[in-house]
């Protein structure tokens, strides 16, 4: 059987490189035919390059992607560059499936490029979903396209209710009275209260007690928006309610995600926190691979235990995703690019964490009626006025660069 072959976007992310360890414990099986990351890390990109021989890279920095391709003379390896380049990477004609692990809004064309040239997606992006997730799923379903979460907390809904069956449209028919609990660590501040919360820095936001993720997903886990996000994204991939969506402390994280049934059946995947399992189970689904990755020991996790949902007063983000999402439209898009910019903002000092929050809920009150975004221009433009409107609460009210 030939190796399947994988377009790999965001390949230097802590995202791509699991996936490249998955990869390479597996080389008869998959092979990196193209990849494309920001050109930020330029020497770890180089080593990747060397070690896995894709045909083909690109990088959203242009300056960065004329240094590479000087470096890269001598070799068999093309180098494109700019969004197009990126783009080209994800409907690259070698690739059977991309792997879209691209940070934030910038995902989206990218991603949806390959869905257009009729790529399996393995999606790590909840940003595709958030900001466009009707349109970006008809776009699927138009092309044909099985989308496949690696979030931890999707992919443990998935593998629930596909159960490895090749069907995937049937198994994803979700009977309507079922409901999902999506779990979440409670990241570096579960059980801190408001006034606690506020002088909190990042260097203890980035401190998350179980998993090791970018420094953006890291702060969203901190503030509970990276849960909202996931509500939202389980609602476009499952068709299921934001009322029958649940969110639930586990501070082990080793309960991924649990579906519940109307006969009173809970069933839930379990695993060790590490993100090369649902990355195996995307690249390998129907089929069960091998991941590098510990095996679950229960005895020795001993407990396992399970809290209501975080409290609204100190975590108001999860509470401005489900209000964003019950109001569709424009909403969920606004949300996105406000906490992108204000999640920016916090690492650089110029806002405090309570602020964060704040940025959104001031945002998402100037779009009025707005309605749904018919296009992807449509959607990056709203992206981009939410983003200014972000920027200009952070010049009224922002603190500067004494923030801790």
């Amino acid at each position: 059987m030939a190796p399947r072959s994988i377009a790999l976007l965001g390949c230097t992310g802590s995202v791509g490189e699991a996936v490249l360890d998955v990869v390479a414990a597996h080389p008869g099986r998959f092979r990196v035919v193209a990849m494309a990351a920001s050109g930020s890390n330029l020497p770890r990109l180089y080593e990747q390059i060397r070690r896995f021989r894709p045909e083909a890279v690109a990088l959203w920095n242009v300056e960065a992607a004329e240094r590479l391709r000087e470096r890269l003379a001598d070799e068999p390896v093309e180098v494109l560059a700019g969004v197009t380049g990126v783009e080209g990477i994800a409907a690259w004609d070698g690739a059977e499936m991309t792997v879209s692990a691209i940070v934030g809004a910038a995902g989206l064309r990218p991603t949806l490029a390959a869905v257009r040239a009729g790529k399996d997606v393995a999606l790590a992006n909840k940003e595709c979903l958030v900001m466009a997730g009707r349109f970006f799923m008809e776009e699927a379903r138009r092309h044909k396209v099985r989308v496949i979460p690696v979030d931890s907390e999707h992919s443990a809904i998935f593998q629930v209710l596909c159960q490895g069956q090749g069907d995937l449209e049937a198994s994803l028919r979700v009977d309507a009275s079922l409901r999902l609990i999506l779990t979440a660590s409670g990241g570096p501040f579960r059980g801190y209260g408001p006034e606690r919360l506020a002088g909190v820095t990042s260097a203890q936001a980035l401190n998350h007690p179980n998993w090791s993720m970018g420094r953006k997903i890291t702060i969203d886990s901190a503030t509970c928006m990276n849960k909202g996000l996931e509500v939202i994204e389980a609602h476009h991939l499952f068709g299921v309610d934001p009322d029958r969506i649940e969110v639930v402390i586990h501070p082990e994280s080793i309960v991924h995600s649990m579906v519940a049934w109307p006969d009173g059946s809970v069933l839930a995947q379990l695993g060790v926190p590490d993100m090369r399992t649902p990355i195996a189970v995307a690249l390998a689904w129907p089929e069960r691979i091998t991941a590098p990755v510990p095996a679950l020991d229960l005895v020795r996790v001993g407990t396992l235990r399970f809290f209501g949902p975080p409290d609204p007063l100190a975590f108001p983000c999860l509470e401005l995703a489900y209000a964003a999402l019950r109001r569709g439209g424009a909403a969920p898009a606004i949300l996105n690019g406000a906490n992108e910019v204000a999640v920016n903002a916090f690492l650089e000092h110029r806002i405090g964490f309570m602020a964060i929050p704040s940025l959104i809920e001031w945002t998402l009150g100037q779009a009025g009626e707005a309605g749904e975004p018919g296009s992807v221009s449509d959607i990056l433009e709203v992206d981009q006025w939410a983003r200014r409107r972000a920027g200009e609460w952070i010049a009224r009210y922002g603190k500067g660069p004494e923030v801790a």
